[in-house]
């Protein structure tokens, strides 16, 4: 094991705000990116990477602003090994008290095949750029993109220049989630050994989930000198998502008698910034997911619960309370006012004005009107609806009945606000969600192409609400709608309405550039 005792401290770099957004469908809005940029500069993450400045306007905005308000984190921007896309990062990064330049290139040779640059080619950019970025900014973070594939003596070489030109952290991607964990540890000890200068500079991780081992190679690589994790909350991005956030700091403090390295994470604010991210991206975290699922500090089996009940310890090897969950389920009813439900709020992460509270509250005690008990994953799925901003959307629904059962058709009358216009229909289908589907299509006729339509319960019996997820497709641009009722057909069709009014937005701007 490396020897940690002058070195023990891990780099927590963040980029929830970028690679997470990349995931098809999880797009964020400005204000929802300050939101949880605010929740991870309290929480202690060392560094957010805040966007990809030269994407869109709406990005470049989001990172400028982020940057402006950051009390504590280092801002980061992303950028291409291009001068147009540094000159743009640092215009966005430039006002925070610490501000970082991140440039990439790919360097294995499936990706030196895009621009068709040889080595030599290659290598006269690396020093161009970097260089480039350094005359603006004194905290420069280089990546060659899907290090793991590049070749050993090549990946040296590109180091040691990135190095040279004055980075000050490299960044070691495990692109697209292919190596093991002996091998990402190999790859940091050879640069470690053979690159000149590596001592003096940072070396980070970013690990993607394609095999399930992006927790685990991370943390190798810290194991063998890696100083920094780039990581996301619930594990959000590119396709199987990246190292998830909660893994590696619950990791290194559960087990730090053989992973004896820090962060300053405050861990109990994990579950808040969990449940955030999840709303806003419209991905919710799967029940069995370490750290923040929802069964991940549940007991079924009888030999569980016994012990549990005997000694938490048992069964449970870090607490509840460590990650920011309370021990008891407050429940919430009819009966419960507007402190109590800010209060509750505030404990899964909301914190809301007195104009949104009031709002809240209505739809509150509309949905308390039809359950018995209300649960903390009733409000989230409150929150999530809320959330749409629907009042300002072009689609709105005003008036939905459905009729259905054994004798067909099912049919469903409709009532749609568009541009403040009332139009009404009626449509069938085969069965009540697809005929309110086709009764949406009929008042605004659309090619979008449905690609997921997922409904769960989000609590138990027969009064729970149902959150329902739809995705859309159009023209390449993928969106997410959500919505959450106690009637599964008006969830249903407010989902797909959700999605159709971000449609909408979409069509306006720039699809942005993968990084």
């Amino acid at each position: 094991m490396t020897d940690t005792s002058t070195q023990d401290r891990v780099i927590i770099f963040d980029t929830t705000l970028r690679d997470g957004e990349q995931s098809p469908g999880a797009t964020m809005t400005h204000d929802e990116k300050l939101e949880i940029a605010s929740l991870l500069d309290e929480m202690g993450v060392d560094v957010i990477e805040a966007g990809f400045p030269i994407a869109s306007e709406g990005d470049f905005a989001a990172v400028s602003e982020i940057a402006k308000n950051s009390k504590n984190s280092v801002i980061c921007g992303l950028s291409r090994a291009k001068v147009g896309d540094i000159d743009r990062a640092w215009e966005a990064v430039k006002h925070a008290a610490r501000p970082r330049i991140h440039t990439f290139i790919g360097t294995s040779p499936q990706h030196r095949a895009i621009p068709n640059l040889d080595m030599d080619e290659m290598a006269d950019v690396i020093h161009q750029t970097v260089t480039h970025a350094r005359n603006l900014c004194d905290n420069i973070q280089w990546s060659p993109m899907d290090a793991t594939r590049t070749e050993d003596d090549y990946l040296c070489r590109v180091v040691e220049i990135a190095i040279k030109a004055g980075a000050t952290t490299i960044n070691i991607p495990d692109t697209v989630g292919y190596t093991a964990p002996a091998e990402s540890a190999k790859i940091i000890r050879m640069l470690l050994e053979r690159v000149p200068g590596a001592d003096d500079i940072i070396f980070a991780t970013h690990c993607h989930n394609d095999l399930g081992m992006a927790t685990a190679n991370a943390l190798a690589a810290v194991d063998a000198g890696a100083r920094q994790i780039e990581c996301t909350i619930n594990g959000l991005g590119e396709r199987a998502g990246n190292t998830a956030l909660e893994e590696v700091v619950m990791a290194m403090r559960v087990r730090n008698d053989i992973m004896p390295y820090q962060t300053g994470i405050d861990t109990t604010k994990i579950m808040n910034l969990s449940r955030m991210v999840a709303t806003v991206s419209g991905f919710p975290v799967q029940y069995n997911k370490a750290i923040v699922g929802k069964n991940a500090f549940a007991h079924e089996s009888g030999i569980h619960q016994d012990g549990m009940l005997k000694s938490a310890d048992t069964f449970e090897i870090m607490r509840p309370e460590d990650v920011g969950l309370s021990e008891t389920n407050l429940v919430m009813g009819k009966h419960s006012g507007r402190a109590a439900l800010r209060s509750k709020l505030a404990d899964l992460g909301y914190d809301l004005a007195d104009n949104q509270l009031k709002d809240v509250f209505v739809r509150f005690k509309a949905l308390a009107d039809r359950k018995k008990e209300i649960f903390e994953d009733d409000l989230i799925a409150l929150m999530r609806d809320t959330t749409s901003d629907a009042e300002h959307d072009t689609i709105q629904l005003n008036h939905l009945r459905v009729v259905c059962g054994t004798s067909g058709p099912q049919t469903a009358e409709m009532t749609l606000e568009i541009e403040g216009k009332d139009c009404t229909t009626t449509a069938t289908g085969d069965g009540p969600v697809d005929a309110a589907f086709n009764a949406v299509k009929e008042l605004f006729p659309h090619d979008a192409r449905l690609q997921l339509y997922q409904v769960h319960a989000v609590t138990e019996g027969t009064d729970a609400q149902a959150t329902v997820s739809v995705r859309m497709e159009e023209n390449g641009k993928i969106v997410m709608g959500q919505s959450a009722d106690t009637d599964t057909v008006v969830a249903s069709a407010r989902a797909y309405i959700n999605a159709l009014n971000k449609l909408l937005i979409r069509r306006e701007k720039t699809k942005p550039q993968d990084a």
